[in-house]
């Protein structure tokens, strides 16, 4: 069974209708006799009727009925069907424009629309739409079609407009489309919703959608690529899914996606050290500065571990403190030793199996 965060942070977390949590636990009502996960937003019961389980099949082992609100035997992550179905409707069109009135129509609230794709992709929901309009022109252009046969598809009055909307999209007119926008993809996970990004030349970006410095990290993509941010999907995306699955059901020790991390000298001299940590161990910040040439420089070390845009596939969750004990991560403490967890009982497994189970 995997360990739980401690009670006061997933009483933290229900409190807070953290949808971070998702998946990561859930939690029963004693007074009701049902269960939840973290995001639910029916009313909070007190701390003392609530229990804490690891997954849903704990909870219906324990009696417990799941909540018609928050869906709790969905998957991990997954959209609710509400917004799922709101998404299926973007992607199969992206040229159409969904207004307010459209979603009151069907029955949604646009704060709370705006709200689940500001908390889940980053941006609100006419900034994602306003992305993937974009991103399908762009496509579109490289493959030869007329700027005026898309102005006219994507429901501008004018074929100004259009370019208009381009250039404040992209940052350039769209006769210059040869650029390399960066895409955005919200991405499931057993230990919460991530966010990553990629451009054609590799991966730029996974990170757990709640950190706190996932803002920043994007305006210093922005600053360092000079392309825009856009929802959308690219085979890097599509086979850092694959790979991440695997890494989880502890069938991956290593990936093989191409990795792009511009920062200062000193900064990608230490991530590029953190790749050579072997899975299933780990190295002390000491260790590391000795690697990397500056053994007094424990703390500089530590600074750009925690700066690293590549969750898991650069491991920084590999790192320690000299004493063994965890240290601090981005993704929060109890991450790190789930990320510890999974390489631990993958590593055993596979040494079961090379000794024949001796």
């Amino acid at each position: 069974m995997p360990q739980l965060p401690s009670t006061a942070e997933m009483q933290r977390a229900y409190l807070a209708c953290d949808a971070g949590y998702d998946g990561v636990f859930y939690f029963g009502v004693r007074t009701t006799g049902i269960f939840c996960k973290p995001s639910c937003r029916a009313k909070k019961p007190r701390p003392e009727n609530v229990e804490f389980f690891a997954d849903a099949r704990a909870a219906s082992l324990a009696g417990y009925r799941p909540c018609k609100r928050c869906r709790p035997l969905d998957a991990p992550g997954t959209p609710p069907p509400w917004i799922a179905r709101l998404i299926e409707d973007i992607e199969r069109d992206p040229a159409r424009r969904i207004r307010e009135r459209e979603l009151r129509e069907r029955g949604l609230d646009p704060a709370r629309v705006r709200r689940w794709f500001k908390d889940h992709c980053g941006m609100s929901f006419s900034a994602y739409c306003r992305g993937r309009r974009m991103n399908t022109a762009l496509q579109a252009i490289r493959n030869g079609e007329s700027v005026t046969d898309l102005a006219i598809g994507h429901g501008f009055e004018s074929e100004s407009g259009f370019r208009s909307a381009f250039e404040r999209s992209f940052g350039r007119a769209p006769a210059d489309a040869g650029l390399d926008p960066i895409r955005v993809a919200w991405l499931d996970s057993p230990l919460g919703p991530m966010l990553a990004a990629a451009r054609d030349e590799g991966i730029v970006l996974l990170e757990f959608t709640e950190r706190r410095m996932l803002k920043a990290q994007f305006d210093a993509l922005r600053k360092h690529f000079k392309v825009p941010l856009v929802p959308g999907e690219h085979p890097h995306l599509a086979r850092l899914r694959v790979e991440l699955a695997e890494y989880f059901r502890g069938a991956r020790t290593s990936f093989t996606l191409p990795l792009v991390f511009p920062g200062s000298a000193f900064q990608r001299t230490v991530w590029t050290a953190l790749l050579d940590i072997p899975y299933g161990q780990t190295r002390s910040y000491q260790d590391l500065a000795q690697v990397v040439g500056r053994p007094g420089a424990c703390r500089a070390v530590g600074s750009a571990n925690g700066k690293n845009r590549i969750a898991i596939l650069i491991p920084c969750h590999r790192v320690v403190n000299k004493n063994g004990a965890l240290g601090g991560y981005g993704g929060g403490r109890w991450r790190k030793q789930r990320l510890f967890e999974i390489e631990r009982d993958a590593a055993a497994r596979s040494g079961d199996a090379a000794t024949g189970g001796a």
